[in-house]
Parts: structure tokens; C-alpha cells; sequence
């Protein structure tokens, strides 16, 4: 059974929806952490507290339509084959959790930052090894492995619109061809974080993810 046009238009929103999140709260988080030393970054946090926190609330958001998005792809694509599906949405949830509860290290890290300036920013002092700990062993951590489980996820989805023909062929491959790409840097961002040059590998899926969106509010499947 096909879904109606309503769930599909659904499926594109939640789609957009989590194009932007995502975009937004990674961008606010950047723009208040920086890239200098542990030190400046809980002065920068103690700052910023109101981006900090909405930083945090958009992710928070973001988890929710993360899950809402798999519900909807498995309503619209369960008939293609239910196992896949349901492992995809299966990932989607372990997706959407996982990064809501790295949150709990950005979240953590605003008292944090504001004891450290109120102690008058001691150089090497546990306020920096537990900064460490909650920024990059848990936040930056999470959302690596938030990345593991959308790249799986994502891949089995993107298959099941190739082989269902609910949407262009090349849109379909595109989406593939990209998470696939995505899946080379999130593997290696869990051995070292710094490796940068490869994340120019995950460039191709953002116009996709907002393209797909798009097409799904405006097109519908065919």
C-alpha cells in the first residue's frame, strides 16, 4: 500500500526539519567552544550562555525529529522490505538518542564554565581535565557515534527508495553514494578527532539531505 501524499509531505518537512537542526546547533556550539585551548573555551562557555543553551536545545529538538524522520521513512517504505526497514529505524533511534544524551556534556559544561571564571581562570586545574572529559570524551564522542548509527540507517533507507522508485533514480543514488562517503570520516573520527581533511568526504550530502527534503514536500513520491 502506498502512503498518502500527507505522510509523504511529512517525511520531506522532518527531512528539512533535521537539515537545519543539525546545521544550526552544530554551527551555535562551534561559534561559542572555538577552536583554542580548554581554558578559553570554559571562558568563552561562561560568555555565551544563552547560545550555549540553545545550541543545546536545537540538538535536543533535532534528536526528536531525528526519531519522527525514521518513523515516517518506515511508514513509507516498510512494504519494501520490513527487516530492512525496521533495522533502519532501529538505527534512527539509537541515532536520535545518542546524540540527545551527549548533550548531557554541553549541558554540564555551563556551570562548569561559570565556576572557572568565578574561581578567577586557574591555569592547569581540574576545571580543564573535566572540561576535556565533558566537551570531547562525551559530547564530541556521542556525536560521533550518533553518526555511526545515522550512516547505517541511512544507507538502508536510500536503498529501499532506489529499489521502491519513489523518487528519481539519481536523487536515490546520490543519497548512497554520500551517506557512504559520510561513513569513511564518522569511523575514523573515532579513532582521531583531528583528522579533518577526510570530513571534506561528508560535503556531497548536505545539498542532498536539503534537496531530498525539498523534493519529498513539493513532488511527493511518484
Amino acid at each position: 500500500m502506498n502512503p498518502d501524499m500527507t505522510t509523504i509531505r511529512l517525511l520531506g518537512a522532518a527531512q528539512l526539519t533535521v537539515f537545519v537542526a543539525s546545521l544550526f546547533s552544530e554551527q551555535m556550539l562551534k561559534s561559542v567552544v572555538g577552536s583554542g585551548g580548554m581554558t578559553d573555551t570554559l571562558v568563552k562557555i561562561a560568555e555565551n550562555v544563552p547560545l550555549m543553551r540553545i545550541s543545546n536545545l536545537v540538538a535536543l529538538l533535532n534528536s526528536l525529529a531525528i526519531i519522527i524522520l525514521g518513523l515516517l521513512f518506515y511508514v513509507a517504505l516498510n512494504e519494501q522490505n520490513k527487516t530492512l526497514a525496521l533495522v533502519a529505524l532501529g538505527c534512527f533511534i539509537a541515532e536520535g538518542i545518542t546524540l540527545a544524551v551527549s548533550k548531557i556534556g554541553t549541558y554540564a559544561l555551563i556551570p562548569l564554565g561559570q565556576e572557572f571564571v568565578a574561581a578567577g581562570s586557574p591555569e592547569s586545574s581540574y576545571f580543564q581535565s573535566l572540561g576535556e572529559f565533558l566537551y570531547k570524551g562525551v559530547d564530541r564522542r556521542g556525536y560521533d557515534i550518533h553518526m555511526l548509527f545515522f550512516c547505517v540507517g541511512g544507507i538502508l533507507w536510500y536503498y529501499l527508495l532506489l529499489v521502491s522508485g519513489s523518487v528519481p533514480q539519481a536523487l536515490s543514488i546520490w543519497g548512497l553514494v554520500a551517506v557512504c562517503l559520510i561513513l569513511i570520516p564518522s569511523g575514523l573520527a573515532l579513532f582521531d578527532r583531528e583528522f579533518l581533511p577526510v570530513m571534506l568526504l561528508a560535503i556531497p550530502y548536505a545539498p542532498f539531505e536539503l534537496v531530498l527534503g525539498l523534493w519529498l514536500v513539493v513532488k511527493g513520491f511518484h
